[in-house]
């Protein structure tokens, strides 16, 4: 099982949805990410937030809809999509994905690259998409990596204080056993110069963000 939550980011951020859809995949909806579900006749297995960023008429709706939908004050200790997040790593999902999770607000996309250090701590992997960028977060270890056209673009940042002894092979700009603190920009926008490459690193956390050229919206 997958699951897929969508936060009420700015919607021209979001990617098609329908394009994500599985047999296994459960949709979850967070504040306005649930009305944004709604309209895509995308019905969520849960629905969580304090609703703040929609309108009566749309609450009534979705209350309607969604009965079992979680109305929550908008005076807590969690964010919205961290309820979401709670509660979708007690399921013991193979993969999160969230969808609605970057632009607006700066501290609410912090907030969610935090989120991807609880799916570690959980051992469940946590990812952030857009339409533009895929963000998720490592433990030291070994890994390979594809190419992928649509996202050729690979940038490496500590997110610990750390990052001891990464290795980058089959990169345009390889790497051997090199260390990189928190603040460093060294490992931003590199490319595979193969078409499955490998980076490894032996103490730390590491964000790993795929992203394609920036076309604005017309």
């Amino acid at each position: 099982m997958r699951i897929h939550i969508v936060a009420g980011g700015p919607t021209e951020l979001i990617p098609e949805l329908h394009d994500w859809q599985a047999e296994d995949v459960l949709w979850v909806g967070v504040d306005r990410g649930v009305a944004y579900l709604l309209e895509r006749n995308i019905v969520p297995a849960k629905a969580f937030g304090d609703f703040d960023s929609i309108t009566s008429e749309e609450l009534h709706k979705i209350k309607a809809q969604l009965p079992h939908a979680e109305v929550y004050p908008s005076e807590k200790d969690e964010t919205d999509t961290e309820l979401a997040v709670n509660w979708a790593l007690e399921q013991k999902p193979a993969l999160i994905r969230i969808f609605g999770g970057t632009g607006g607000r700066l501290d609410h996309f912090l907030g969610n690259i935090q989120l991807l250090l609880k799916g570690l701590e959980k051992g469940a992997v946590i990812e952030i998409h857009d339409i533009q960028n895929q963000i998720y977060a490592l433990k030291e270890g070994t890994y390979s990596i594809k190419k992928y056209e649509s996202l050729p673009f690979i940038s490496f940042m500590p997110i610990t204080p750390d990052v001891k002894g990464i290795t980058l092979k089959g990169f345009k700009y390889p790497l051997e056993k090199k260390h990189i603190r928190f603040g460093d920009t060294l490992c931003i926008s590199n490319e595979l110069e193969v078409e499955s490459g490998t980076f490894s690193f032996d103490e730390g956390i590491l964000m790993v963000i795929r992203s394609r050229d920036y076309h604005p919206l017309s």
